[in-house]
């Protein structure tokens, strides 16, 4: 056995070096091993290349952009057209009034961010009583040390000693257990964190007016709505976001994965006017937060070419598209009791196993056939790029009929 010197995310330390799967190239929906085995990926790697892989344009987007200047922070007094255009850009797009953007490198940086802005906001507007966070079972919401204290997912958050106070998870359907923290405790809330459609606990639909009742409660209770959008976000549910697809206007929204289809790693977080007063309310207050590479110029340039590419080739739409075939397929292995359900919504589903299919061996045997799928608890997460074609699709669902 050979131990690698790269440690890899959620995988046993001790796992052989010569056990993985190592991809070297990949063009539209297709990746490629070391071997010259194809696959379909239909993970678009973890959510987020939703233009496929070697997408001449982003990359020549961003090569441009290094030949300037590759990268140069933006804490005050410094600033880069980069970085002012694509949170122009974003902030358009949003379903947020008045938004401003944070920009960071990663998902898990944007949910800490968005955490401590909430914190700040309501410290500043005059309610430092208020720091309590409520999220919901089975939400992911990252793995720094504030997203895994909202992590609703139970394994994530054992074996790293005490996590943060102020956090409380509460059934991810039960509507009534939200509403009881908020009369017993509606004092101290800074903000309600939730996923529109849950992603990586098991890919779930929020239940019917769910969304909006946590909309109100907050209002009543004068807490925050954030929207963490880093799976739905830029076109998963066939809108920009998925506080569109659910007709939600969230106080934030935390963004990442999909806005660069991965080409460069960016994050950020969308801040409305009900968060942005209090903290510009002071002119000589500062925010004593950011990241090195916040703003950076590449990143943002190639954001900048994926919502242009996202937006001329009409990739919402195509989302919409896709996603019905995809479920229509999926629904039928389910029709044929090879699979227990489906869940899923836009382009984003789960097919649930059955109790004698374990999902890992699944998406092992499903790797035979050539395609890529992502084994969770319950299911078999699919997450295709926007731009598969439709046969692509088709064999997704193929491979998974041939080994169920």
């Amino acid at each position: 056995m050979t131990t690698p010197a790269l440690i890899h995310p959620f995988s046993p330390p001790s796992k052989d070096g010569g056990a993985y799967l190592n991809l070297v190239s990949g063009e539209g929906a297709i990746v490629t091993d070391t071997d010259g085995n194809s696959y379909v990926d239909g993970m678009s790697s973890l959510w987020y290349a939703n233009l496929g892989y070697g997408n001449e344009e982003v990359v020549a987007a961003i090569s441009a952009q290094l030949k300037k200047i590759h990268a140069y922070h933006v804490f005050d007094p410094f600033t880069n057209d980069p970085a002012e255009q694509v949170a122009d850009r974003i902030a358009g797009l949003a379903p947020i009034d008045n938004g401003r953007v944070f920009l960071g490198q990663s998902g898990s940086e944007a949910i800490d961010t968005a955490l401590k802005i909430a914190r700040a906001a309501q410290i500043r507007a005059g309610h430092p009583e208020k720091q309590l966070i409520i999220s919901r079972t089975a939400g992911y919401h990252g793995t720094n040390y504030g997203g895994t204290s909202a992590q609703g997912i139970q394994p994530n958050r054992e074996g790293f000693g005490d996590l943060l106070s102020h956090h409380v998870v509460v059934p991810n359907d039960d509507i009534e257990h939200m509403a009881k923290v908020f009369a017993e405790r509606g004092n101290e809330v800074a903000a309600v964190l939730t996923e529109p459609l849950q992603g990586a606990g098991g890919v779930i639909p929020p239940p019917e007016g769910y969304l909006q009742a946590v909309r109100r409660m907050c209002d009543e209770h004068g807490a925050y709505f954030i929207s963490d959008e880093v799976i739905c976000g830029f076109g998963r549910l066939g809108e920009w976001f998925g506080a569109d697809y659910y007709g939600v206007r969230p106080d934030m929204i935390t963004f990442a994965k999909a806005v660069t289809s991965g080409y460069m790693p960016l994050s950020g977080v969308i801040v409305g006017s009900k968060v942005r007063e209090p903290l510009e309310a002071d002119a000589d207050w500062i925010l004593r937060h950011g990241y090195t590479y916040s703003g950076h110029n590449a990143a943002c340039a190639a954001a900048l070419a994926c919502i242009d590419i996202t937006e001329r080739e009409g990739l919402l739409g195509r989302a919409k598209e896709l996603g019905a075939r995809l479920q229509s397929g999926l629904q039928s292995l389910v029709d044929d009791g090879l699979y227990a359900g489906l869940r899923g919504e836009g382009f984003v589903y789960a097919l649930v196993t059955r109790e004698d299919q374990t999902p890992a061996d699944v998406r092992n045997a499903a790797l035979g056939e050539g395609v890529i799928v992502r084994p969770l608890a319950d299911s078999l997460a699919f997450c295709p790029p926007l731009v598969c074609t439709e046969a692509q699709i088709d064999k997704l669902v193929d491979a998974l009929a041939v080994v169920g």
